[in-house]
C-alpha cells in the first residue's frame, strides 16, 4: 500500500504504512516524552519532510510543525494534505533545503527536527548535520533516518548479483554501482561519529524496515497481513541484543540530543 492510500484511509498514514510505522512510534513516544518535560508542545522541524504523513501526525499531537522541502511539487501536495487537516493552523511549510536553514528559522529554537530519508541525497553529510545543529535548541532533539549498508549489501547478494554486492560492501558510499538510485548509504558506526563531531550524543539505533522493502506487496494487501507485518516490524526493530535483525534494516533510525 502506498503512503498515499494510507494516508486516504485515515490520518496521516504514518502508523498504519509498513514502512513508516516502526519510526512513527519511536518519534511520538519521543516528542510526547519531551512535551512532559518542556511542559509544552514543541517546536518541530521536518527537515525534506515533503508530502507531509509526518508533520500532519505531530501537528495532530499540538506540536507546531515547520516542513522544509526543496521540491514544489512534494509542497503542494503537502497543501493539500494539511487542508483535509484538523491541524493545519499549526503546519507551515518552506521551501528549501539544509542550507536554508538558518535564514528559515531562529538558531537554537527548534525542540525536535526530523531528517527522514534526506540525508542520503544532499551533496555534504557533514555540513548537514552541522547546520541542524545550529537551529536545535541545547538538549533539543534529531530524528533521523537514512540508508544503511548492510541491507543493500544482502539485497543485492540474493538477488544473484554478486559484483554489485561487493561494491555495496567496499565502495567509501556504500553504492553498488552507477545505476544504484540511491546517493550514498551509511554504516551506524559513521553515522554515530558523525553526529558527535556535529555535537550530538546517539540515544538510540535501531534498523528499521527489515522486512517491508522485501515483501511482495500481493501479501500485505489485507488489514490483516498489514498488521502481522507491522508487528513483525516492530519487534524485530527492538530486538538488538538477541538476534541483531535490528542490524539488517534498508534504513537505520537514530535518535540524537544536542549537547
Amino acid at each position: 500500500m502506498s503512503e498515499e492510500r494510507a494516508w486516504r484511509r485515515g490520518g496521516s498514514g504514518v502508523e498504519g504504512n509498513v514502512r513508516t510505522a516502526a519510526v512513527w512510534s519511536q518519534v511520538r513516544a519521543l516528542s510526547e516524552s519531551r512535551q512532559r518535560e518542556l511542559s509544552r508542545p514543541l517546536r518541530v522541524l521536518d527537515l525534506g519532510g515533503g508530502t507531509g504523513g509526518l508533520a500532519v501526525a505531530l501537528a495532530e499531537q499540538g506540536h507546531t510543525v515547520t516542513v522544509v522541502d526543496p521540491s514544489p511539487d512534494a509542497l503542494a501536495s503537502l497543501s493539500r494534505r494539511v487542508a483535509e487537516s484538523d491541524a493545519a493552523s499549526r503546519i507551515s511549510a518552506v521551501q528549501g533545503d539544509a542550507d536554508t536553514l538558518a535564514g528559515t528559522v531562529e538558531p537554537g529554537s527548534i525542540d525536535l527536527l526530523c531528517c527522514h530519508g534526506t540525508l542520503e541525497y544532499v551533496e555534504d553529510p557533514t555540513a548537514t548535520l552541522a547546520r541542524i545543529a545550529e537551529v536545535l535548541a541545547p538538549g533539543g532533539h534529531l530524528s533521523l533516518v537514512t540508508a544503511q549498508r548492510v541491507a543493500a549489501v544482502l539485497a543485492r547478494a540474493i538477488a544473484g548479483r554478486f559484483d554489485q554486492a561487493k561494491a555495496a560492501l567496499t565502495s567509501a558510499d556504500g553504492r553498488w554501482g552507477d545505476d544504484d538510485p540511491i546517493p550514498r548509504r551509511f554504516d551506524r558506526d559513521e553515522l554515530a561519529e558523525m553526529l558527535t563531531r556535529a555535537g550530538f550524543s546517539t540515544l538510540e539505533a535501531r534498523g528499521v524496515r527489515l522486512f517491508s522493502d522485501l515483501v511482495p506487496s500481493a501479501f500485505v494487501d489485507s488489514d490483516a497481513e498489514r498488521a502481522a507485518l507491522l508487528e513483525l516490524e516492530e519487534i524485530a526493530a527492538a530486538d538488538e541484543g538477541r538476534t541483531g535483525l535490528s542490524g539488517l534494516g534498508a534504513a537505520v533510525h537514530l535518535v540524537a540530543r544536542r549537547d
